[in-house]
Parts: structure tokens; C-alpha cells; sequence
């Protein structure tokens, strides 16, 4: 009996190990089964740019041949969120040209950012900018989960903009945890009571600071602004959203669409106008908004009308482009309607390539410039612009442009050392004299220049960079008809009289063209206020009949000073050129000497046998900007484009104060 329980025991102890066994291994199978999954890591092209993405953190895997200097990264180690992401991570040595894994972190944005070159890659220097990042090794750091699909921003319309605001993104995970998605309109959909009081959620310093309109805000006052412009009811005062401490009511930058106190217009302003608006990235789009509402001011104020002033717009950021022209709204309404749709361009600040767009692009004909109204452009900029203006300016100042400058927080004395070019306002405007520039200390406060800017875009006779060399000229010609010269090579001279008087603008109030012949004797051939077209002088100096005779050109001389410049306007350049194919007869010092101190600017044509060292007393010192000397008659076409560079080069060298 006792050997069977034996037995028995032995085959129940039997079972239970070979039970055992077989669980071991079957927790074996399931470990194999639940083994975490790998990280899959996201991959991005070279040209995306910090910015584009929303999550505040997370790892990418760049490829290769981000080293290319079309990929451009601002700063050095830390980096503007407009810079090419791979392009940094090479830049900063993580990676090398051949790619790989990197862990990107937003951080605040910064007052500049210094360029440099590091391994094979140049970066530029940059202004403040909204938002940074750093990259390092594409390693995970411990218990923190990374996304494994990026949040990008969108780069569709505004109403597409409105939908992505409501996306979830990813909060800057804490470490042992998995982040948890945030969904935006628990910010952006407050009441602007609310928000008032809300003490807002601060971000980690390692997150940076993010903007509740997914853009991230501007370095220093900005950063402290919360945008809920589009999605908040607003009443004006401080306890406002949008109104910054210290900032009176009045100063509401979404106040109503009415002509502002205090400001005339003069019923005589006409002038046809340009606003070149700033729609970079780092202006935001509050500041944007309140950009919209001053030039919808100055718009009500101006009485936009065909018979007055007429306004187009321009916005610039990376590259400009014409938001509508001066013939495309005629009244002031239409104009403020077509103002509120405008939408931020973003990007860079060029300013100087928005200067160079106006001059070559928007004062055409087709565009609605009348000719008979000044040329106006404002240029509002956001701090300092990204580019040179100097260049531009002053091909637009020489186009007949008047160019004022209205500059918003300027660089404090820490940023100067950011800015691209010092004193750009300075080298921009018109004259430097303070009636082109307005500098504004903040936003909130340039709906107090409305009333300034457009009681001097209205004063016409203060236009200075209206008169350019081709408009703002009485020209006298003195053309020697002696018997020297010939019937063919005279009819010679007057195609070359003809040549150069095209090249100029003509009319009762821009330049003036008039004519003396001269042998022994002079006749006036016609004055200053003969004739007011172009094709009206043309076809007078064709009329003009061969005289024949001696020279006396000293008589000449004075006879053009008397008879031609005597009636000269006082506000004209007053300039003569002078045709002659030989030697005086009489004296040519003295009525030389007077012309030049009556303040007549003086050329000497010698053709043939002309005498060239008389030519250089005749003419305006230097002499050899003055004085031309032509071997034949048939070469004096050659010389046409020559005295009209000469004429455009001493007026634009005039001072600008």
C-alpha cells in the first residue's frame, strides 16, 4: 500500500515540472511578443526650416547634401527658427554633409543673431527674430517620448490658418512621461474678459516660447503680447488683451475707420502714392493688424479720389509683391475694404529689394500713374530692414520718387550691432533734412503720426525728389550758324539739338526748351514759353532755318543771358549748351564768367575746327565734364547719351539736406 502512494506522489510531482517547464517557456514567447517597438524617427528635406515645424522638440533624420549654400542658416549656435534645420545641424558640427539623426529644440527668440563660417557652412547675421533653436545628437534622452510625425504649420490661406490653430500638438514632454496632445483653441478661444485676468501657462525654459497663433512671437516687449486678435471680442481700455500697460484707450489699434482728429487735407493734394508695408515674420501678426488700421487711416484721411490722391500698396518680406495699384480702388471706402484682406506675407525684411520693385514696377502708366501727380512711396518698417536700401533709394530718388521712411522700435543701442546697414533711414529718404523720416517708439503709438505723415505727403512744393534731372530744367541752346558750318552739317546740328531735347521731360512745369542762333548777329529761334510738348520743340527746331555769317559767340553769350535766361523760372536749372565748329571772333572770358555767376550751368559742343581751349573757358567748371570736342558733324549722335549722363550725374551729386 505505502509503495503505490510512493508512486503516485513521484507522477504528481513529475506533472508539475514538466507544467512548469512549459509555462517558462511560454512566458518566453509572450516577452518576444511585447518587445517595445522601435522609435520611428521622421525624415525632412534640407530646405525645411525650424519654423514650419510646431513641436517645440523632436528628432528628424536630415539626408544628404544639406551643405549646399542655397539652404540658409542664420546664427551660430543658436539659430533662427528661419533657418534650414540641417543646414544648422551642420553648420553646429552634429551632423556632417552626409546626414543623419538630429534632436531639435526650440528655444526664445534673440535680439541678433551673428553669422559665421563653421564646417563648410556660412551662415548670416540677422536681426531680432521670434523664435531660436539648437540641434545636438540625435540621441533620445531617457523616458521621454518623442513624435514620431511632425506638426507643421500652415502656408494656406487665412481661413486654412484658423482650422490648423485648433490642431493638437505636442508639449515639450516631461521626462518618465509621455507628452500629452494640447489643443489650441483652449487658449485662443477666450473671451478678451477672461484672458484679461488668466494668468497664462509660462513654457519651460529648455521649450522656449511658442505663440498661441502658431507663430512664435518676437524677441522682448513682443514676447510678453498674447495675439487673440482674430478669435476675441474687444472693447478699448486697459483691461483689454491688445492694450499694453500704460497705454490709453485712445491708443486702441483696432479703433474704428474714421478721419482722424485735427487732420486737413489740403483740397490741391494730388499725389499719386505708394505705401511699401512691412509683412515680415518678425512683425507679428498683431503688429501687422495694427499696420492695416493706420493705412486705412491715412486712406480715410487722404479722400482717395481721381482727382486727388491716389494709393496703392506694396508689401515686402522676403520679396515683394503689389497688393493692388493706384488705379485699382478710386475712393477711400473701396481702399480701406481691399486694406482688411490684405494677409501677412512673412519671411524676411527686405526692404531694399521692396524700394528697388516700386521704382521699376509700380509708377507705370499701367498701374495708374498720371505723371502730372508726384511720385510718393512710404516705407514702414519694423525695426531695421534685412538688406541694403542705400542703392535702391537712390535710384528711385533719381526716378523723380519721394521717398519717406517710417521706422518702428528702432534698434536700441544693444541691437545696433545687428543691423545691416547703420543709419539706413539716413541714406534713404529724399533729403535728410527730418521732413522724409518719422520714427516711431512703438506700434501702439503710429496712429498718432497719421496727421504729420499726410500734411506732408500733401505739400507738393516741399516734393523736392519730384524735379530730376530730366524734368526740372529750362535749356537753352546756342547754335552757331555761321558760313563754316554748312546747310547738311547745320540740319546735322538741329537732329542732335532734336536728340538731346527728347531725352528730357517737357512740359509748362517740368523742363523747358528754347533756342538761339548766332553768327556776327543772334536771333532768338524761340523761347522758354513758346512751346510746352515735346512734339511741339521737335517740330520748332526743325523749322529753324540755316543763317550763315561770322562767330561771335562772347555775343552770344550774353545775348541767350538776356533774352533766353532773363525769364528763366527761379526754381529751374538753368543750363546752356552751346554748338560751335570754330574759333570766336570776339572775347568769350568775360560773358563766359558772367553766365557762370548768374549760376548758369554751362556745356561747350566744339565740332572740326572748334577751338578747345576756348571750349573750357566757355564751359561750367570741371571742364572736362563740360566740354566735348567732335572730330565731324556726323559724330555728334555719339556724344547724345554722354551729356545727358553728364547732366543726370551733377544733379543727382547735389546735397540732400
Amino acid at each position: 500500500m505505502g509503495i503505490v502512494v510512493l508512486t503516485m506522489k513521484a507522477s504528481v510531482i513529475e506533472m508539475f515540472l514538466v507544467l512548469l517547464a512549459t509555462g517558462i517557456h511560454s512566458n518566453k514567447d509572450m516577452t518576444k511578443k511585447i518587445k517595445r517597438p522601435k522609435l520611428t524617427v521622421p525624415q525632412i528635406n534640407c530646405d525645411v526650416k525650424a519654423g514650419k515645424i510646431i513641436n517645440p522638440e523632436f528628432v528628424v533624420k536630415c539626408p544628404a547634401g544639406c551643405q549646399d549654400p542655397k539652404y540658409h542658416v542664420y546664427g551660430t549656435d543658436i539659430y533662427a527658427s528661419y533657418s534650414s534645420v540641417c543646414g544648422a545641424a551642420i553648420h553646429s558640427g552634429v551632423l556632417d554633409n552626409s546626414g543623419g539623426k538630429i534632436l531639435v529644440r526650440k528655444v526664445a527668440g534673440q535680439s541678433g543673431y551673428k553669422g559665421s563660417y563653421s564646417n563648410g557652412v556660412q551662415s548670416l547675421s540677422l536681426p531680432r527674430w521670434r523664435e531660436s533653436f539648437i540641434v545636438s545628437e540625435g540621441k533620445s534622452q531617457k523616458g521621454v517620448t518623442y513624435p514620431s510625425a511632425l506638426t507643421y504649420s500652415s502656408s494656406k490661406s487665412p481661413a486654412a490658418k484658423t482650422d490648423e490653430a485648433t490642431k493638437a500638438y505636442q508639449k515639450p514632454p516631461v521626462p518618465g512621461t509621455t507628452a500629452q496632445p494640447v489643443t489650441l483653441t483652449q487658449v485662443t478661444g477666450a473671451t478678451a474678459t477672461g484672458a484679461a485676468h488668466a494668468s497664462l501657462p509660462k513654457p519651460s525654459p529648455s521649450a522656449g516660447s511658442t505663440s498661441s497663433s502658431l507663430r512664435p512671437q518676437p524677441v522682448g516687449l513682443r514676447s510678453r503680447e498674447l495675439d487673440l486678435w482674430a478669435t476675441s471680442t474687444y472693447t478699448s481700455g486697459q483691461n483689454s488683451p491688445r492694450a499694453d500697460p500704460g497705454i490709453q484707450s485712445q491708443d486702441s489699434p483696432r479703433a474704428a475707420f474714421q478721419k482722424p482728429a485735427g487732420t486737413q487735407v489740403s483740397p490741391d493734394c494730388k499725389i499719386d502714392l505708394s505705401f511699401v508695408i512691412d509683412g515680415s515674420s518678425s512683425i507679428g501678426k498683431r503688429r501687422f493688424r495694427i499696420q492695416k488700421q493706420f493705412l486705412a487711416d491715412v486712406a480715410q484721411a487722404l479722400d482717395i479720389g481721381p482727382a486727388g490722391p491716389l494709393m496703392g500698396i506694396v508689401q515686402y518680406g522676403d520679396n515683394p509683391s503689389a497688393q493692388f495699384n493706384l488705379r485699382t480702388h478710386m475712393n477711400s471706402r473701396d481702399l480701406r475694404t481691399a486694406i482688411e484682406k490684405i494677409t501677412q506675407r512673412g519671411g524676411l525684411s527686405n526692404a531694399g529689394r521692396a524700394i528697388s520693385f516700386v521704382t521699376k514696377n509700380f509708377f507705370s502708366k499701367a498701374n495708374g500713374n498720371r505723371g502730372s501727380a508726384p511720385n510718393v512711396a512710404v516705407v514702414i518698417v519694423d525695426g531695421w530692414p534685412t538688406d541694403k536700401v542705400e542703392e535702391a533709394s537712390r535710384f528711385a530718388r533719381e526716378s523723380g520718387i519721394n521717398i519717406f521712411f517710417i521706422t518702428i522700435e528702432g534698434a536700441t543701442e544693444n541691437e545696433k550691432q545687428y543691423v545691416v546697414e547703420p543709419n539706413f533711414s539716413h541714406k534713404a529718404v529724399c533729403r535728410t533734412n527730418g521732413f522724409y523720416s518719422l520714427n516711431v517708439q512703438s506700434w501702439f503709438s503710429l496712429h498718432k503720426t497719421v496727421q504729420a505723415l499726410v500734411k506732408r505727403v500733401c505739400d507738393t512744393d516741399r516734393l523736392a525728389c519730384s524735379k530730376t534731372c530730366l524734368n526740372s530744367a529750362d535749356i537753352g541752346f546756342v547754335i552757331d550758324g555761321s558760313s563754316s558750318v554748312g546747310t547738311g552739317n547745320f540740319r546735322t546740328v538741329l537732329q542732335f539739338v532734336a536728340n538731346l531735347s527728347k531725352e528730357f521731360e517737357i512740359s509748362d512745369i517740368d523742363t523747358r526748351i528754347g533756342a538761339v542762333q548766332y553768327t556776327y548777329e543772334q536771333r532768338l529761334e524761340f523761347g522758354f514759353d513758346d512751346y510746352n510738348t515735346k512734339s511741339d520743340i521737335l517740330n520748332a527746331i526743325k523749322r529753324v532755318g540755316y543763317w550763315s555769317g561770322g562767330t561771335s559767340t562772347g555775343a552770344a553769350i550774353n545775348y541767350a543771358l538776356e533774352q533766353l535766361f532773363k525769364k528763366s523760372k527761379p526754381n529751374k536749372r538753368k543750363l546752356m549748351i552751346l554748338i560751335t565748329d570754330g574759333r570766336s571772333y570776339d572775347d568769350v572770358r568775360i560773358p563766359a564768367m558772367v553766365a557762370h555767376h548768374k549760376g548758369v550751368i554751362t556745356y561747350a559742343i566744339g565740332v572740326a575746327w572748334a577751338a578747345q581751349d576756348e571750349l573750357e573757358v566757355i564751359a561750367t567748371h570741371p571742364a572736362k565734364d563740360h566740354s566735348f570736342f567732335v572730330d565731324e558733324f556726323d559724330n555728334l549722335y555719339k556724344f547724345v547719351p554722354k551729356v545727358i549722363q553728364n547732366i543726370c550725374t551733377e544733379f543727382n551729386s547735389q546735397p540732400r539736406n
